[in-house]
């Protein structure tokens, strides 16, 4: 019980930390992104058509995709919170084994390619191209602390970003069920309300902070040779 105080301590610091960093909503972006792009890399696994991907200002996203099986709906509509979460465990595991330049170039490497060939909104385009230019250039030219300061402040603004967004999954899912985006979709398909889902998906979330938590403070686990 102890250790999960800590999660939830060190995640609302962290929130209210990284709302003082100029420019911080810029990189929140970074979590809507991998949110979309889950949602249409699992659509692409099943065999389904990905028509474009928005992303909006306000940090909010979606992605509009096509399926033959009404039950595709259910791995599609899980993969954009979870993905989120396992993406921000990745993060802080790069950073454990000091691969943080290999880190930004995959994440300019998904937002250059989302840009290609998802993005299609105006604004999506511009931040991807803008957040893509800027990871390149602080991974060619900038000293190591600035660099490793670039990668940390993504990894805590994903991680913290993650969490918050499933949270408030949960408050849509009590006043507008029919409203709570992936959650919503998965009630309707399941008929499961769509609390239970957001509930899973702050669980994940939850979950994926307490690792990261470990691997920022402990390193990744070795197993016995």
């Amino acid at each position: 019980m102890r250790s999960w105080t800590k999660v939830i301590l060190f995640i609302v610091a962290t929130a209210c930390l990284t709302r003082f960093i100029p420019f911080s909503s810029f990189f929140r972006n970074v979590d809507t992104l991998i949110h979309e792009l889950s949602h249409a890399l699992m659509t692409l696994v099943l065999s389904g058509k990905v028509m474009y991907i928005h992303l909006f200002s306000n940090q909010s996203g979606v992605t509009y995709s096509a399926y033959t099986s009404t039950w595709k709906a259910i791995p599609i509509s899980l993969a954009g919170y979870i993905g989120a979460s396992l993406f921000a465990v990745l993060l802080f595991y790069l950073h454990a084994r000091k691969q943080e330049a290999a880190g930004l170039i995959a994440i300019a490497s998904l937002a250059l390619i989302s840009l290609i060939l998802f993005v299609r909104n105006g604004y999506g385009m511009m931040w991807c191209a803008g957040f893509v230019i800027l990871t390149g250039l602080i991974w060619k030219f900038a000293p190591p602390w600035l660099r490793s300061g670039y990668y940390l402040l993504i990894a805590f603004i994903c991680l913290v970003e993650s969490v918050i967004s499933s949270a408030y999954l949960v408050y849509l899912s009590m006043k507008m069920p029919n409203g709570a985006g992936d959650a919503a979709n998965l009630s309707h398909v399941t008929y499961i309300p769509s609390i239970v889902w957001a509930l899973l998906f702050t669980a994940v979330s939850l979950w994926c902070a307490r690792i990261s938590m470990g691997i920022l403070f402990h390193g990744p686990r070795r197993g016995n040779r």
